[in-house]
């Protein structure tokens, strides 16, 4: 039986920073022109609701942080949000509303530690999970916890197997073994990477995955983040007028033999769009189908740890060593 056709869109568009009410108003724009033009998936960019802190170090220092970047870092987890919270509610409405699957990058914050996460939500407003990435990257790690294996879910749809791996974690090849070995078919690879080289990064997994790749940059100018001294982005703030591209997008939509369906966009805020024939799959893994017949298991193996990394854990819940299991 033929699989289905499936109309997908990426968002390229920047956060309005600090103020989460104001970048939902924008993604709920984004996305039911999205949906008017017959979109039946919907993926934004990595934290596009919370924002990525690209030139802040929030006063860190090895051995010193500064009060100034304390309150910076105050200000960033107060525009997080929570899982569940209120805006996750009205993601959902969002995604009942507009009828489509919902892709999108947050920064979730739980308790005080952040996470860059990507959430899915279904067309019937439901919330399918979340994954938190791995491993920051460089000075993210001052301000973003690690995830761990109990958050890299690929999820069963009637359009297609979906998954997320985020920005440079998907240079991590047991990373993007464990999805391939959980049957993605759409790789989401929301990104802050609007370099060239991150073109070979995306095109690469298609073609070693056998998955369409759909990739979500921001394209943001210099006006979209808060003024210096917080957030620098040049030897000297001179150098940049408020309309200078501070990242430049790059966004793009890849098949699973390698050919690039729409983009790369670096020419500003867009919607991406392509036709994934999910029949191009079956294709692409006759000849190459890395976790099956390449795989060669009796020579290379991977373990996945998919438990939750607990910090502490208290035996009344876990039922360990409670009166009720020792009756």
């Amino acid at each position: 039986m033929a699989r289905p056709t499936v109309r997908a869109t990426i968002v390229q568009a920047s956060t309005v920073f600090y103020d989460t009410p104001a970048t939902l108003d924008k993604a709920e724009k984004l996305l039911a022109e999205a949906a008017a033009n017959g979109s039946q998936l919907v993926v934004f960019p990595e934290a596009f609701i919370g924002g990525y802190p690209r030139g802040s170090y929030f006063g860190a220092a090895i051995a010193n942080v500064t009060e100034k970047g304390r309150e910076e870092f105050c200000k960033y987890h107060a525009a997080a949000i929570s899982i569940p919270g209120p805006e996750v509610d009205r993601l959902e409405a969002m995604a009942k509303k507009h009828k489509v699957y919902l892709v999108m990058g947050v920064i979730e914050k739980d308790g005080y530690t952040l996470y860059c996460s990507v959430l899915f939500i279904s067309p019937e407003g439901q919330y399918l999970g979340k994954h938190r990435k791995l491993t920051p990257t460089g000075a993210e790690r001052i301000v973003w916890g690690f995830g761990d294996g109990s958050t890299l879910p690929v999820i069963q749809t009637p359009i297609g197997k979906i998954g997320a791996v985020i920005c440079w974690e998907n240079r991590m090849p047991l990373l993007r073994t464990a999805m391939y070995a959980k049957g993605v078919e759409i790789y989401c690879a929301p990104t802050a990477d609007s370099k060239e080289t991150w073109q070979a990064t995306i095109r690469h997994i298609a073609l070693e995955g056998g998955c369409f790749v759909l990739s979500a940059n921001q394209f943001c100018k210099r006006k979209d983040y808060p003024p210096p001294p917080e957030y620098v982005f040049a030897s000297t703030e001179e150098d940049l007028t408020p309309d200078s591209v501070v990242c430049a997008g790059g966004s793009a939509i890849i098949s699973p033999l390698g050919t690039i369906l729409a983009g790369p966009n670096y020419e500003g805020e867009a919607l991406i769009s392509a036709d994934l024939d999910l029949g191009e799959i079956g294709r692409a893994k006759f000849s190459f189908d890395v976790v099956g017949h390449y795989s060669r298991s009796e020579v290379l193996s991977l373990t996945v740890r998919d438990y939750p990394a607990k910090a502490v854990t208290f035996t009344s819940t876990s039922g360990e060593g409670s009166p009720q299991s020792q009756i």
